[in-house]
This record gives structure tokens, sequence and C-alpha cells, in this order.
């Protein structure tokens, strides 16, 4: 698949890149693909969250009431989880959510994704390009010529930039992502998924 190269206004610059068949051109494959956004989901949770069951409450354990005779349930003491701020029955403690994924299971996914966009016409290749200094306005100028700017997008670039970095991060909608860090996830959550010249070549090699 050939695509044309756009400069940063938008406008056809006369070449072409070809996108390598082996990554952008296979039968994506749509469990594993499944299997890649679920463990990236779960490895993102922090697990960190706690309860206190009723050996952890701090309350009286003084018998409140008669064992027997009542009509209601027994109860020990105020730690009991039928009073209010008495303990939670089975509740939440600390662990660890995150989930093992195969490096070829991983790399396919991210392959079945590539193509998946590719044959949507989701991909839109530019030329290399640098911001000499942080500025969000530049940024935007540049999403905008590429009429992009409404839309969900993910920018992949080679290798990390400070200055683009800074110019994207406060703008809605818009992801900046270096390839050799670029996950299924990421690739199928955007509308439009814009790839440098050299980031092709990258991404090409990195998942060879």
């Amino acid at each position: 698949m050939r695509l044309e190269v756009l400069n940063i206004n938008g406008q056809n610059t006369g070449r072409s890149v070809e996108l390598p068949e082996h990554v952008f051109g296979i039968e994506p494959n749509e469990h594993v693909l499944y299997l890649a956004v679920k463990a990236y989901l779960a490895n993102q949770r922090q697990g960190t969250h706690d309860s206190k069951e009723r050996h952890a409450v701090s309350r009286s354990t003084r018998k409140i009431k008669r064992q027997k005779g009542t009509g209601g349930a027994r109860a020990g003491s105020l730690k009991n989880i039928m009073f209010k701020g008495g303990g939670r029955a089975f509740g939440p403690h600390p662990r660890d959510y995150s989930q093992k994924l195969n490096k070829k299971v991983n790399q396919l996914a991210r392959r079945s994704a590539l193509s998946q966009k590719a044959a949507g016409g989701g991909i839109i290749v530019i030329e290399d390009f640098s911001l000499p200094s942080a500025k969000t306005k530049e940024f935007a100028g540049i999403m905008k010529s590429l009429k992009i700017d409404q839309q969900k997008s993910l920018v992949v670039t080679p290798e990390h930039n400070e200055n683009m970095y800074l110019s994207s991060r406060n703008i809605p909608c818009t992801e900046l992502r270096v390839a050799s860090n670029l996950n299924t996830y990421d690739i199928l959550n955007c509308k439009k998924l814009v790839l440098t010249e050299s980031s092709v070549a990258k991404i090409s090699e990195t998942l060879s």
C-alpha cells in the first residue's frame, strides 16, 4: 500500500511512501486485538483499593444485645457488618491486576491494529518536522491544516522530541507517541493515525 506524503500545511509533497505489507496489510486477528486491549486496560489499574473488615474496625467489642429472643439477627459487637460504621464483608484489598502478554502476540496485535486502520483509510503520512520551541499554537495549527483538529488523533514520531511533546499535551483530542512505544489500544482508540516518514520505517523495524 502506498500513501501520499503531506507537508505540515496539509499539501501534497508529490512523494509517496510504501507501507510494508507484513505490518500494514495483514488480515486482522480480532481475538488477539481483544487480548491486547484487555491486558493494556488491566495494566493501567493501580490496585490500591482497600477496605476494613470487622477485625480492622476500631469499635467497641461489647455485646450490644442478648443472643436470643429479640426477633432480629444476632450481633456480637458494633463491628458487625450489618451496623453503620461496622466492618465490610468480603471487601476489596490491594492486588496486582497486571496481565502478561507474550511478545509475539503483542506484535501480532499491533500489526492487526495497524492493518485495520490502514484498510479503513485512517492513516495519514506527513513529512518529518520539528518545532524549534514549545508552542501549542503551532502544533494546533498543523492539526488544523491536516483537517483533523476536531478528530481524535494520534501523532507518531520516530523518537522523543521535548518541544513537540510540550506543544501537543494541552491540545484536546490529540496524543503524541514515540514509534517504539506504540501500543494496540492507542491505535484503535484514535480516529486518525498520523505517521511521520521516519516513524513508518521505525514501526516496520520494530514489528518485523
